[in-house]
């Protein structure tokens, strides 16, 4: 009997987001008996147990948690060596700017392959992320493979110089079983039977890429011409504070809630009659996927990215990048149309289940490790 070969997923968590959320999906539906799929995280003084650990171990599956004396202990890359050599490894995967750093060093120290998957590019304001984000950007360029999740990705690491004969897409997927479960038990969501008000609902980082501040203004705008709406907030980041205090100047502020995170996303995600986007650079966000394959329609600014999921007047709508007014316009026809509404959320559904499931991204997946490793199914 031939042994599994070993994957060892490397995350930097800095919550449970999309790429957390995505490691989980993948690792659910690789085949066991073929890939063994293990996580390792960093752990840093007094963080609390991660969200992406609780539900990584409740799959039975094994994680490694890597010691770090602070954000950017190089120590680090010694215990994360010497995991990989007492385990066996024959790959690292690795998610994020920070992760493709300590992953790389790590796999040429012990000889082993390493493939990256960018989840996005942050276009930060801050001087020292972006410079943090340029040197992860140059590790990328000396992996073995880079993965992107979407075309525009791909285009992306082109731009930064990755060789092409390195880029390898494998378009992103979603657990649709966990959405489905949600739709099943719609009976039992005390989140959506308590509403009282039309919802608007965002779920992600708080981050300046996601631009939440035009989300808070279109819906200011729509609040005092309609009355009876609300928005929840779900996920946290660097600028949840400046939004909380921005909201507090907004006459609708008392209509304005900032959830933080939540375990009953779904929940949330259930409740909500608009899911509402201003990103202005994204992969293929998986919370979109998951928005659509559960029914809910989906607003957002026309950007790469997310044009691969939202395809306007068919799988939702879409307004041009900053057009606050355009965007207003289409939140108002997907909350005010029913009929409207419930077509576009029968596309939506229809083109996610038949283009982004996790299970044929992981089939990807697993031809991708043994293609790497030189061995073949």
């Amino acid at each position: 009997m031939h042994k599994p070969l070993k994957i060892l997923q490397f995350i930097c968590p800095t919550g449970f987001y999309g790429a957390e959320r995505w490691i989980l999906t993948l690792a659910k539906n690789l085949d066991a008996a073929e890939i063994q799929c293990d996580l390792a995280v960093t752990v840093e003084p007094g963080m609390a147990e991660l969200e992406v650990v609780r539900q990584y171990r409740a799959m039975g599956k094994t994680v490694h948690q890597v010691a770090m004396q602070g954000r950017f202990d190089l120590g680090g890359i010694a215990r994360l060596c010497a995991l990989i050599r007492a385990e066996g490894y024959d790959i690292i995967h690795t998610h994020g700017y920070k992760s493709d750093i300590l992953g790389f060093v790590a796999a040429r120290l012990t000889g082993i392959k390493i493939v990256a998957t960018p989840h996005g590019f942050e276009n930060a304001d801050d001087w020292k992320l972006r410079a943090y984000i340029g040197l992860g950007n140059q590790f990328l360029k000396w992996c073995d493979v880079v993965a992107p999740l979407s075309e525009q990705l791909c285009e992306d690491v082109a731009k930064i110089g990755v060789n092409p004969r390195k880029v390898r897409y494998v378009q992103n997927g979603v657990d649709l079983d966990e959405v489905d479960g949600q739709r099943r038990n719609v009976a039992h969501n005390a989140v959506l039977q308590n509403k009282t008000a039309k919802r608007v609902g965002f779920i992600g980082q708080m981050i300046s890429r996601k631009n939440i501040f035009d989300l808070l203004d279109v819906f200011d705008s729509l609040q005092q011409k309609h009355g009876n709406l609300e928005l929840k907030l779900l996920g946290d980041g660097d600028q949840r504070k400046e939004l909380e205090q921005y909201t507090q100047k907004l006459a609708s502020r008392s209509a304005i809630e900032f959830l933080g995170f939540r375990n009953d996303r779904l929940d949330w995600l259930q409740s909500f009659d608009l899911f509402a986007m201003t990103s202005t650079l994204e992969g293929i966000p998986r919370c979109l996927m998951e928005t659509m394959a559960m029914g809910v329609p989906v607003a957002a600014y026309d950007i790469p990215g997310i044009d691969q999921l939202v395809i306007h007047d068919k799988t939702g709508l879409l307004a041009p990048l900053g057009d606050k007014q355009a965007l207003a316009q289409q939140w108002e026809r997907l909350l005010f149309d029913s009929e409207f509404s419930r077509s576009i959320t029968d596309n939506a559904r229809d083109f996610v289940w038949n283009n982004f499931s996790g299970a044929r991204m992981a089939k990807e997946y697993s031809d991708l490790f043994r293609e790497m490793v030189g061995k073949a199914r």
